[in-house]
């Protein structure tokens, strides 16, 4: 492993953990906006939440799923994962101090860009 994968590894760490704590992670774009729209969550209750359902007993059925098939490069998941706690300690403090109308925009703007990003892409 190069030193050049080493960084991009962290960078991808840090930028998903401060991503994960800032706006929620992973099913966040599906639960964050219904727990708000539907259950009446303000942002950072719907957030949090939405961090705590994607836990280790949620996530570990699917890595050993993946596991089993060959197809998770333990030392690169390593690297991450340690990066991206580091990352979303930033985040989640960094939220915690927006108010919530400021929260919401960067919710939408984050799920704006990966939106149209997937969506032009070829």
């Amino acid at each position: 492993m190069t030193l050049q994968i080493i960084l991009s590894l962290i960078l991808i760490g840090i930028l998903a953990g401060v991503l994960s704590g800032l706006v929620g992670v992973g099913g966040g774009i599906i639960m964050v906006p219904l727990l708000v729209l539907f259950f009446g969550f303000n942002q950072h209750q719907a957030q949090g939440t939405s961090l705590a359902v994607l836990a280790v007993p949620v996530t570990a059925v699917a890595v050993f799923t993946y596991y089993k098939e060959g197809q998770i490069n333990i030392k690169y998941a390593a690297i991450i994962a340690a990066f991206f706690v580091i990352g979303s300690i930033f985040g989640s403090k960094l939220a915690l101090t927006l108010d919530q109308k400021m929260l919401k925009k960067i919710f939408a703007v984050v799920l704006l860009v990966i939106a149209g990003k997937m969506l032009l892409d070829k």
